[in-house]
């Protein structure tokens, strides 16, 4: 599917004069990672001096819109991944299912439009597919003045994710902004990953001994320890994985988020340790050997800031897949679809070095931006 795009042409002047030097970052409380990046964005523009407000898009939806977005998305891909599958594949073209996208998003544009009017911000950001489109209708409208940018949390590109209102459209990573291109003939920008820096610094070995003895974990020669991640909702069913790294020589150190049902499964398999929310997730991700995950969502990011090998194995319906795709055809994390594969990946991982590389700060480009706005250029 490609869009309409003609990149730096707006699809309508904005009416309106310029506000405050401040941004206004629109995320969504739906799992954790959309809002972790609007924090991170907040806490490094907030360092540099910008006026930053950050405002979750359910706040401003009606009821129903509200508790489908919010509290439907986990129980759908747990209790029917089929319907989930379609409903993401579904969404890649026009017709009442798009629409009825359009219409939630456009739900949100009175709110939406009663924050920018209050806040007066120089730049939008969203970090959220939805708010991108609310964003964007306000936008194209005439109904918004500042320019809006779109911060994609995920591996890979879905048109939800796509608005021709929107000035440009960031990435984390290069295998993202390919996809974009390749598959929506859309123009990304590589943007950099906006989790913690303490993902990027080293963990001293003294620390890592604390944490392997803390939670029991003494894998042994040959034996390495995977860090399961299945997102702050624990989504999916971990467990085959979880049996299957056993199987293959692997120690499994789960990180269940915020879902008790599934701590309690892992915690019933042998072999295996199960954790519940965590905090210290850098000194976690220190002491792995690699990282198994089934979304590819922000732990796939803080990985590769700490520069912890990934790998994909029984990835969730819909956009888990995809990204699995995004991430296992530009060699960033081998998608293992057997326990043979899962073994090569693994042993694949063990044998790769440990670095940290330099990436391109996010906080960096919007301020970039705000200069240029300051400054008296008009962003399309």
């Amino acid at each position: 599917m490609h869009l309409a795009w003609q990149a730096g042409r707006p699809v309508r002047r904005p009416t309106g004069g310029g506000g405050r030097a401040g941004v206004l970052v629109v995320s969504a409380g739906v799992g954790a990672g959309h809002d972790a990046a609007a924090a991170e964005l907040a806490v490094r523009l907030r360092a540099a001096g910008v006026p930053v407000w950050v405002r979750d898009l359910l706040t401003v939806l009606p009821g129903p819109a509200r508790r489908l977005l919010g509290s439907g998305y986990g129980p759908c891909v747990d209790r029917a991944p089929a319907a989930f599958e379609l409903l993401v594949r579904r969404l890649e073209h026009e017709g009442l299912l798009w629409g009825a996208v359009q219409r939630v998003a456009t739900s949100a544009s009175a709110g939406v439009a009663a924050w920018c009017a209050d806040l007066r911000p120089a730049l939008v950001v969203s970090t959220y597919p939805v708010a991108s489109q609310t964003l964007g209708g306000l936008r194209a409208t005439g109904r918004l003045a500042a320019p809006v940018l779109t911060y994609l949390t995920d591996p890979a590109v879905h048109r939800s994710w796509l608005h021709p209102a929107v000035a440009a459209h960031l990435t984390v990573s290069a295998a993202t902004a390919e996809h974009g291109r390749t598959a929506y003939g859309a123009p990304m920008t590589v943007a950099g990953p906006l989790v913690s820096p303490r993902f990027g610094r080293p963990v001293p070995p003294e620390r890592q001994r604390r944490v392997r003895t803390a939670l029991g974990l003494d894998a042994g020669p040959g034996r390495p320890l995977a860090l399961v991640v299945a997102g702050s909702l624990g989504l999916g069913d971990p467990v085959p994985t979880v049996v299957d790294l056993i199987a293959v020589g692997a120690t499994p150190v789960v990180l269940c988020g915020r879902n008790p049902g599934l701590l309690d499964r892992v915690a019933r398999v042998p072999g295996a340790v199960a954790l519940g929310w965590r905090d210290d997730v850098p000194d976690l991700m220190a002491v792995a050997d690699v990282l198994v995950h089934n979304a590819g969502g922000m732990s796939c990011t803080e990985a590769l800031v700490a520069g912890l090998p990934v790998v994909t194995h029984r990835p969730v319906p819909g956009h888990g897949r995809i990204n699995a795709a995004v991430l296992h055809d530009a060699g960033v994390a081998p998608w293992a679809r057997t326990r043979t594969e899962l073994a090569a990946a693994l042993a694949g991982a063990a044998r790769r070095p440990r670095t940290r590389v330099h990436h391109p700060d996010p906080a960096a480009l919007v301020l970039r931006t705000l200069a240029l706005r300051g400054a008296g250029t008009t962003a399309a």
